[in-house]
Order: C-alpha cells, then structure tokens, then sequence
C-alpha cells in the first residue's frame, strides 16, 4: 500500500519537473500517444491471434517493424502504415483533431485504464467482459484504446453498477460531466502515470488498482 508521503512524493516530483513547463507537458502528452499506439497495436494483433512476424507478412514488411511499432519509445508513426495494420486486422482507422484539455484527457485515460484493468484482475478477455457486464463489445474497446470516445449513459450505469463505484465518479472519469474539485484529477492522473498499458497485471499494478478503486468509492462521501 501507497503511503501518504508515497503520494505526497509522486506530486511534488510533478510539480517540479512537469508541471507549468509547456515544453515538458507536450513531451509527455507525445509519450502518452506513443505508448496509446503501441499499445493499440500490440492489443489488436493478440486479440487476432497473430505473431509479430504473421501480421508483418499481411502488410508486406518485416517483424522488425512491427516490434518497433509496438514499442511505446517509438514515435515514427505514419499515417499509412497505421491505415494498413488497421485493414489487416479488420479495424478502421479514426483519426481526431480537436482543442485539448489536459484535465479530460487524463481522466478519460485512467477511465480506460480502469476498465482494462478490472477486466484483467477478474481474468477475462473482452468477449468475457461483454458477456458478463452486458456492454457492447465495441464499446469496450472503444473505451480501453480511444481517448475521444465518449462511452453511452447507459455503459456508464452498468459499469457503475457492475462496479460499485458511484456513478458521478465514473462520469467524471468518462468525461461525461466536468469534476467540482481536483482531487479526482490528481488521483486519477497518478493511477494513470503508475499504470502499465499490457496485457497482465503484476502485484504493484493491482495495488494500486485497488488503491483508485477504493478512492472512486469513498470519496463521492467525502465531496458531496
């Protein structure tokens, strides 16, 4: 478990090298995407159930670039390339420009990370975790690899529900409706910065999975 000066540590160390430095925000935010599309493709390429070098082979390339592209320090994306792992895993490619806020961005993405990550602590795949939560299976994948996305009220009740974390608290998260305070946003943006992107979760990751769960379902008592 986290200690308070764990907490108080992480924060001061972002407020003195990220935080009001245009230049380092924007380096993280790069970082951010990166590892947002290595991780995509990594995700979509398991869940096709192929090799690194069998999904080279269906867009013509080497396994070589396929491992750098799933590795999240790489930042030679292209868009054609991207469109053509799209086509062969039946995927499509969206891509979004729009006026950023860096406070739904970070809530959105520990949202996603969330989801993700109650899934993999129960041991489901997403075919498991649709059919137990009842939500769309696009939407679930949606909500784990898109930062855009705005999930239905609907998904948000269930999970909410599902969960047992109040349902403001997962629409803040979602993006849904605008956070009263800060709080959220920093405890969200700590799970978000501590939280690896892959397929398993190890004991530290399930640590602080519990640790942001827990706040999600005291603090809703706590703020209103």
């Amino acid at each position: 478990m986290k200690t308070k000066r764990d907490r108080d540590a992480v924060k001061i160390l972002h407020n003195r090298y990220i935080k009001n430095d245009a230049g380092r925000e924007a380096s993280l935010e790069r970082e951010r995407v990166n590892a947002q599309v290595a991780r995509t493709i990594y995700e979509l390429r398991k869940d096709a159930g192929l090799s690194q070098g069998e999904l080279a082979e269906l867009i013509e390339t080497t396994q070589s670039v396929i491992s750098r592209l799933e590795d999240a320090d790489y930042d030679g994306h292209s868009l054609s390339m991207l469109q053509r792992i799209a086509k062969a895993l039946s995927c499509r490619l969206s891509v979004t420009l729009k006026k950023d806020d860096a406070k739904v961005n970070t809530l959105r993405y520990a949202f996603g990370e969330l989801v993700k990550k109650l899934r993999l602590e129960a041991g489901w795949n997403v075919e498991q975790f649709v059919k137990s939560t009842g939500i769309d299976k696009e939407e679930v994948l949606a909500i784990e690899r898109d930062l855009s996305y705005k999930p239905s009220p609907l998904t948000l009740y269930k999970i909410a529900t599902f969960y047992k974390i109040p349902q403001r608290q997962v629409a803040v998260l979602a993006g849904a409706i605008k956070p009263t305070h800060d709080n959220i946003v920093e405890q969200a943006s700590r799970f978000a910065a501590q939280s690896e992107s892959f397929s398993r979760l190890e004991p530290d990751e399930r640590r602080l999975l519990d640790e942001f769960v827990t706040f999600l379902r005291e603090e809703i008592n706590s703020s209103e």
